[in-house]
């Protein structure tokens, strides 16, 4: 091997390094019953997924769900997922309503897509991540909305069932 090669392979080492000293500096450790679950995750719900519209359950505010859900191909989305997920995946539609404009959060305990819907079409999210550690929440998506009724979609879950909330941050 040259020692463009080996140069190459020396940058790549320290790379991956600084990378795993990096993530075990940020990672806190989780402490036994303590929880860094946001408010209202810990105690959910049970809800069923509705395959359409019309059907869709409403999603309180702020409280959490335990969602079942469907097989993707019984699901007629109202606009087709960005990332609909494998032939066995798992989705559902879901409802919820915006009393006062702001920026809302989606919280779900495993991955899957995320879609809210309005007026046919969807919004566009403004941000995006993990939940705190130690946390029971895998992924969050924020949107800005205004007050009315919104869709909620979920696409490419691998379970059967997943935890989810939809709450107001500003």
């Amino acid at each position: 091997m040259g020692d463009t090669g080996m140069i190459g392979m020396a940058i790549a080492l320290v790379a991956a390094l600084q990378a795993n000293a990096a993530r075990d500096i940020h990672a806190a450790p989780c402490v036994a019953g303590r929880s860094t679950d946001p408010a209202g995750w810990s105690t959910a719900s049970p809800v069923a997924a509705a395959a359409s519209d019309g059907a869709a359950p409403a999603l309180p505010i702020g409280a959490s769900r335990q969602a079942s859900l469907l097989p993707a191909a019984q699901i007629a989305y109202r606009v087709a997922p960005a990332k609909r997920g494998s032939d066995d995946s798992r989705g559902g539609l879901f409802a919820f309503t915006v009393p006062a404009g702001g920026r809302y959060r989606v919280a779900l305990g495993s991955g899957a897509w995320i879609d809210v819907v309005s007026d046919g079409k969807a919004v566009d999210s403004v941000a995006h991540g993990h939940g705190p550690a130690c946390s029971g929440v895998r992924k969050m998506v924020d949107f800005d909305l205004r007050p009315g009724r919104y869709l909620l979609q979920i696409a490419g879950s691998d379970a059967a069932s997943l935890r989810l909330m939809v709450s107001r941050l500003s």
